[in-house]
């Protein structure tokens, strides 16, 4: 048998331990600051919603919590701030890529209505003004920005795409190219004609008709006209050995696309590199053993560290239009001692990857939301167009030439100096007129190229952009799991604490009645 508040004596007997008032007293008061501590738990759990209010009240529920609400925290960091950004970033892409395409659409029609064959001077003159209007559009509608970061600049998205005035600076750049660059280019030798005017017709023209010839030439368009004169380039390749060769033009090489001793197109023949240099328009024209040394080169699959077939141009620019491209976006160049993209020259030529701007949508989870400028705004656009513009523009001084002559000889029509320059004039504008047709036939295709790789950009944006909805979608179900979790794991139930609230008021107040009874008799009360 066992005897509450009993000790055992020496003897083995057991001793009746005395319960005095005061030790009821304590009893009764640890008691009744037991409930009321239980009390104030449920009140402050009522009033904060929350089943702890400080890690000791239950270490596992605390650190379950503070893992859910990390991990709210990142969902919410991924849900509302990143895919947000993200989001208008691609739109703001899209919307540009999409405004680029219709520019390059308009010059698609363009070259259409070039290619549809001889065209009256005022229709070549309308087409004329669009390509100008529209080569000063494409490359503008690059420097779209968010936020105040450029979206086609990769990591310079403080540097705008292309120059926002005329601007003086010089760079140094290096074109790194294959033999697809080498094409072949019509030229037509009219002479002096194309100055002709009702003052010089007779006595300041010497073209003749025998003198108007047509032939092709090998010729490379760098991506930029209106080249530096001085810091001449240099054509590095490597031969069929594997020996690096390096082509480096004197100023003797460097002739004026309006010059006609030495003719800029074909100089190149008879030069010591075989190579001439048109700094105004950004040729160079090679005579047949360059092209055919240049054409040789091919890419040696055993070496990975070097482009066997890769041809490197360096030369230099200093006079900068309007919306002309910033080299830094697309080559290895220097400009006032710093130095760009050295890594270009290392590493492969196609650098599209090199600077790919990423969000972060979740534990290793990224999407990338740039485009480069390479994926759209290739500097091939504006040189086609170039090409289309200068065509055009020399037809329509070749159709005015012969309009000065009809007229001319409507007044004196035995002149037979006039009719030998008419002719002359007649055989240029059959020529040109054919070059014109031949080059909108052939800008249909380049045309055509440059709309398939602006297609294939807004394609990619618009890929990103679904692939980012289903991002979205996924954080915000993700986000709920967790606050839900997050829930059921800190808040507590109301109805259910409410009862344990009432009952331990209940039990309070039984122990405050209780209590009171008891201190009420003391061992005076019985002597």
């Amino acid at each position: 048998m066992q005897f509450p508040d009993c000790r055992w004596n020496r003897k083995g007997m057991v001793k009746i331990m005395r319960i005095t008032n005061k030790i009821m007293q304590n009893n009764s008061l640890t008691n009744l600051n037991r409930n009321k501590v239980y009390a104030d738990q449920l009140t402050t759990q009522l009033s904060s919603k929350k089943k702890i209010t400080r890690p000791s009240d239950d270490p596992i529920i605390a650190i379950r919590s503070l893992r859910l609400n990390t991990s709210i925290t990142q969902l919410t960091q991924y849900y509302e701030k990143n895919v947000s950004d993200a989001s208008s970033w691609l739109k703001a892409t899209e919307e540009a890529v999409s405004t680029t395409i219709s520019v390059v659409t308009d010059m698609y029609e363009q070259c259409t209505k070039g290619a549809e064959g001889v065209k009256t001077p005022s229709d070549r003159e309308k087409i004329l003004e669009s390509l100008k209007q529209l080569r000063d559009e494409v490359y503008s509608t690059g420097n779209t920005d968010y936020a105040g970061r450029y979206l086609f600049s990769g990591y310079r998205t403080d540097t705008p795409l292309t120059f926002q005035g005329a601007t003086k600076q010089q760079y140094t750049i290096t074109e790194q190219l294959d033999t697809a660059a080498i094409g072949s280019y019509n030229y037509i030798d009219t002479g002096d004609l194309s100055s002709l005017t009702e003052a010089n017709a007779q006595s300041g023209i010497t073209t003749e008709e025998k003198d108007v010839v047509s032939y092709d030439v090998h010729r490379i368009q760098l991506a930029y006209s209106s080249c530096d004169k001085d810091g001449l380039p240099v054509i590095s390749y490597y031969d069929e050995t594997g020996t690096e060769q390096k082509i480096e033009l004197t100023a003797d090489d460097v002739v004026s696309v309006n010059s006609e001793n030495p003719n800029p197109y074909t100089s190149a023949q008879s030069s010591a590199t075989g190579v001439t240099f048109i700094p105004e328009t950004g040729e160079l024209i090679l005579s047949d053993a360059v092209y055919n040394k240049l054409m040789a080169v091919k890419d040696d699959t055993a070496t990975d560290d070097i482009n066997e077939g890769e041809i490197r141009i360096t030369y230099n620019k200093s006079e900068w239009n309007k919306n002309e491209l910033r080299p830094e976006h697309y080559y290895a160049c220097e400009s006032e001692g710093v130095k760009y993209n050295e890594d270009f020259l290392t590493n492969a030529t196609n650098d599209v990857d090199g600077q790919i701007i990423s969000y972060d949508m979740g534990l290793n989870q990224t999407l990338r939301v740039n485009t480069n400028a390479k994926e759209v705004y290739v500097p091939g656009i504006g040189r086609d167009v170039d090409d289309l513009i200068r065509v055009t523009d020399d037809t329509i001084k070749m159709q005015n030439a012969v309009d000065t002559l009809d007229k001319m000889l409507e007044k004196d029509p035995e002149n037979a100096d006039l009719k030998e320059r008419l002719n002359a004039a007649n055989k240029a504008l059959d020529y040109l007129s054919n070059k014109m047709q031949r080059m909108f036939e052939s800008g249909l295709t380049k045309m055509q190229n440059h709309l398939d790789t602006a297609n294939l950009a807004l394609t990619q944006a618009g890929a990103r952009g679904q692939r980012l909805d289903l991002i979205k979608n996924r954080l915000g179900s993700q986000q709920t799991t967790f606050k839900t979790l997050s829930s059921e794991n800190e808040d507590v139930d109301f109805e259910e604490v409410a009862v344990q609230l009432s009952s331990a008021e209940l039990s309070y107040q039984a122990a405050l009645m209780a209590t009171g009874k008891i201190a009420q008799t003391t061992l005076l009360n019985y002597l």
